[in-house]
């Protein structure tokens, strides 16, 4: 199928896709409320006369174009939900629901895989294979939309699958990517200490657990320096630590939580073994108890190398090679590691930030916006590379 046609499609397309971009901005729902959001989904794609499967693994939508030849099937994933963050931005488009915001850019996510499949539809006849439209819920939200959609069969007879994510700290018109991983593993503790109260002046007479706890964070903090091979990254950060109202009296008990970050799925393992470990000694001498609640969250997000190469090279048809850049992994988490963890994918980056225009603030931030130049960009890299893979796998098939 000629790439020119559905480039040319997403280009008369583009003022469409702006306005459902900012519809979702000004009507944005939390992970796993996505109730209005889930609709226009759905009923955009029908109106298109794609299949629709809604409620897939709670308020995910699937959408299949099939296309009028035979060949493989691919899919295009864009996660739907918004943040409990109150917008800052003065614009037409400003978030209606108080305290909620599109503040990571998955209403343009959205607009960008409805752009998608209606230039498709357009070209239904001539395109050789399936592509499937993969709307996740909950993406912001441990434990996520896409391990149960993954469960309730959206993957079912999908060969390969390719997302992308907007991103303010890369220039309109660029796109990051990586062969192999690209987001880390998210995992969360958080731990109760228990120990016996009293005067401030008596000290002798309590458990201290101001105290204990103290200790525990210095301890915690030497996991990943002393106990994690230094070529293997892990990030290991205290971000809670509440005990105690007044200064002369030692409360009973204290809470701590933190988070650990991993590329490595034998670290990942390792260091919660060490936080358990630590925790249950120093507790233990001090003669205190505890509670510790350790939640493996996402996966790390591995892109499948071929399938990359393949994206670096659809992607050189939409922007200048110098524009395609190689992004070295970082900590944060997505859970497209399930989509991922089940069938080759990749995951990248699009370019949204603009300095002129102010477009420079970064994701889960009261200010958050992008150029919208960069939906067009991100379709059609998307279009490009799922042409290039049924295009790929269509003429292995006639060999």
């Amino acid at each position: 199928m000629d790439k020119s046609k559905i480039f040319a499609k997403i280009d008369q397309l583009f003022a469409e896709m702006v306005e459902l971009r900012r519809d979702l901005h000004m009507y944005p729902e939390l992970s796993f409320q996505e109730e209005r959001t889930a609709k226009v989904i759905a009923d955009y794609q029908r109106q298109l006369g794609l299949e629709v499967r809604d409620h897939v693994g709670g308020r995910g939508v699937v959408a299949t174009l099939r296309g009028g030849k035979p060949g493989k099937t691919v899919a295009i994933r864009a996660d739907f939900d918004a943040l409990p963050i109150q917008e800052e931005n003065d614009v037409p488009y400003k978030s209606k629901n108080s305290g909620v915001m599109h503040a990571c850019g998955h209403d343009a996510h959205t607009a960008i895989a409805l752009g998608i499949s209606k230039a498709f539809a357009a070209y239904q006849d001539q395109l050789c294979g399936t592509i499937v439209f993969i709307h996740q819920h909950a993406e912001e939200q441990d434990p996520g939309g896409a391990k149960p959609m993954v469960e309730d069969g959206a993957l079912t007879g999908v060969d390969a699958i390719f997302a992308t994510h907007m991103e303010n700290y890369l220039p309109v018109g660029h796109v990051w990517h990586n062969d192999q991983v690209i987001l880390g593993a998210s995992d969360d503790f958080e731990l109760t200490i228990k120990g016996v109260g009293g005067h401030g002046a008596f000290p002798h007479d309590t458990t201290d657990v101001i105290q204990i706890g103290a200790q525990l964070v210095s301890s915690l903090h030497q996991v990943v320096s002393r106990k994690v091979d230094p070529l293997k990254p892990a990030v290991l950060t205290i971000g809670a630590f509440q005990a105690g109202e007044t200064a002369n009296v030692i409360p009973g008990s204290a809470r701590i939580e933190g988070t650990v970050r991993t590329f490595d799925e034998d670290v990942r393992y390792q260091i919660a073994d060490w936080i358990k470990q630590i925790t249950k000694h120093t507790v233990a001498a001090f003669g205190a108890d505890f509670d510790l609640d350790y939640k493996f969250g996402y996966p790390a997000l591995k892109n499948d190398r071929a399938l990359n190469q393949l994206l670096v090279k659809a992607a050189a048809d939409v922007l200048p090679e110098q524009n395609i850049h190689v992004m070295e992994p970082n900590m944060g988490a997505e859970d497209f590691s399930y989509f991922t963890g089940a069938i080759p994918g990749t995951y990248f980056f699009t370019g949204s930030a603009n300095k002129e225009k102010g477009f420079t603030y970064p994701y889960h931030h009261p200010k958050f916006d992008i150029d919208e130049t960069a939906l067009r960009n991100g379709a059609k890299v998307l279009a490009s590379a799922a042409l290039d893979f049924l295009a790929e796998r269509s003429d292995e098939q006639k060999v």
